[in-house]
């Protein structure tokens, strides 16, 4: 069975994934949609997408009805009316993450494609690759025991733009959609919904969190620290500590290559190329055995990146009859949006009341 894309929007992660498209066998890249007609055709040219699928609106791909599924790639402050948009129109959809702006939002998403019977996931890439995979399956099997602590950072410094969408408020910019996203969602994949978030932040000139730490306490007792700056070189790193040993994640955290096991037994280092097809099972590789070089020019050769794991999850789930995933579920995405709403709150982060389509602003 094949399964017929399309993507909406055209900048550099819709590259990728068309590029990561290209490398499944039953994945075929039909159209394309855009607000010029000169990028989309730019865009159809490069992945040989037909002149006559190539659209410059939206609300044209959404009319068209030889797609199955549609990867929302557009800025954050479109997520939630895109989603909307093509789940109405009878398309699967794949969001980018972050998964809306806030948790209404993103509830809004959920019971639209429940009403119409669509498939709807945020594209949380990382939860696919085979680091996070094999996290999973250590945690599963108390390898580091019971888990009390989980810490990620994700940042590096960029220079001020008030065009580019990370320094736009009005297009949802900011380190904690876009970079704090994924140390949040790493705990939550492994201790689920906080009972209490503090957040501290310094909001830049153009009104955007430019540093934000996310500090998440749970009823276990567990905790989780979350850090993003667009200011400052963070480690890029994570870890999650347990009652009996440890496993860190390599730069950069939400697509690790290797994973380091610590226990008392000893050390043990994993190589997981997340841009490979290697499954964390498969991996027997260690760090020592693969010259770094090698590793760099593999990334380099491989299309995509390692967007193609959670495009084969998404083709797994639909031929099984599921709308939703059982990896990054629908409501684990509304989930990590209340933690990053808490977040937002606290540091006094807030966006155009119109980006919010009448969600509460907090």
């Amino acid at each position: 069975m094949s399964f017929r894309w399309a993507i909406a929007g055209t900048g550099a992660i819709a590259h990728q994934f068309a590029a990561a498209l290209g490398r499944l066998p039953d994945a075929e890249l039909v159209a394309v949609g855009s607000r010029r007609q000169q990028t989309a055709d730019a865009f159809g040219e490069r992945f040989g997408i037909p002149r006559r699928r190539r659209y410059s609106s939206y609300e044209r791909l959404a009319a068209d009805d030889g797609v199955d599924v549609v990867y929302v790639a557009s800025p954050h402050s479109h997520h939630h009316r895109h989603t909307l948009l093509f789940l109405s129109a009878g398309r699967g959809v794949l969001c980018e993450k972050p998964f809306a702006l806030d948790a209404e939002q993103a509830a809004e998403m959920v019971v639209a494609a429940q009403t119409h019977g669509q498939f709807l996931m945020e594209a949380m890439w990382s939860r696919f690759l085979p680091a996070y995979v094999k996290i999973r399956e250590l945690v599963a099997a108390g390898a580091i025991g019971t888990v009390l602590a989980v810490e990620g950072d994700f940042g590096f410094p960029r220079p001020v733009d008030p065009a580019n969408r990370v320094f736009d408020l009005a297009q949802g910019g900011g380190a904690l959609l876009d970079l704090g996203v994924y140390p949040v969602s790493l705990a939550s994949m492994l201790l689920g919904e906080p009972d209490r978030v503090v957040a501290l932040g310094q909001l830049g000139e153009t009104g955007v969190d430019e540093q934000v730490a996310v500090l998440m306490g749970y009823h276990t007792g567990a905790v989780a620290v979350a850090k993003a700056s667009l200011r400052a070189s963070l480690a890029c790193t994570g870890r999650v500590s347990g009652t009996e040993g440890s496993i860190e994640l390599a730069t950069f955290m939400h697509c690790p290559d290797n994973l380091t096991v610590r226990r008392k037994s000893g050390t043990q280092r994993l190589y997981l190329p997340a841009d490979s097809d290697v499954t964390a099972t498969d991996a027997t590789a260690t760090v020592g055995d693969i010259d770094g070089a090698d590793r760099r020019n593999h990334r380099d050769r491989a299309a995509g990146g390692g967007l193609h794991h959670q495009i084969r999850h998404v083709h797994f789930r639909l031929q099984a009859g599921h709308l939703d995933s059982d990896i990054m579920s629908q409501a684990e995405s509304v989930s990590v949006m209340r933690t990053l709403d808490a977040a937002r709150a606290q540091i006094g982060l807030r966006y155009p009341a119109t980006l919010m389509d009448g969600s509460r602003q907090s």
